[in-house]
């Protein structure tokens, strides 16, 4: 599917957009595009043009206050600039990547919010179906 796309909040800003770039292209079921957007997005056909809603449940999940967790200071590297706001990698013990927004920091620990920056609100797609090819399969 060729598509392009825009992502709104609310308050009507923008915080993605294709429209004045290269369309989006991608095979459905990838993952490439969160999993609520992509059912969203079944049975559009070439030259459809729809805005579409997503709560909370179907986008990027609830706010999840257990997801915030406090770390001693002395666990992050001495020179790293920490100030709310900065967004840093972290390793899980599974060895996946994960992001995490630093919200608090004194001398002893720092408050890392582990919540997608989007969780817990309602989002807006506009999208424009450019168009629309069956993915090969292997018969």
């Amino acid at each position: 599917m060729t598509l392009h796309l825009s992502l709104a909040l609310e308050d009507g800003t923008v915080a993605e957009s294709t429209f004045d770039a290269e369309p989006l292209v991608f095979t459905m079921g990838e993952g490439v595009l969160d999993h609520g957007l992509e059912l969203a997005l079944y049975g559009l056909a070439r030259g459809d043009k729809q805005r579409l809603t997503l709560d909370p449940g179907q986008a990027f999940g609830q706010y999840d206050p257990d997801r915030v967790h406090t770390l001693a200071r002395d666990a992050f590297a001495a020179d790293l600039a920490l100030e709310p706001g900065v967004i840093i990698g972290f390793e899980t013990a599974a060895g996946e990547e994960l992001a995490g927004a630093i919200l608090e920091v004194d001398e002893e620990t720092v408050k890392v919010d582990f919540n997608h920056p989007l969780a817990g609100r309602t989002i807006f797609y506009d999208v424009e179906i450019l168009d629309v090819v069956p993915a090969e399969t292997d018969e």
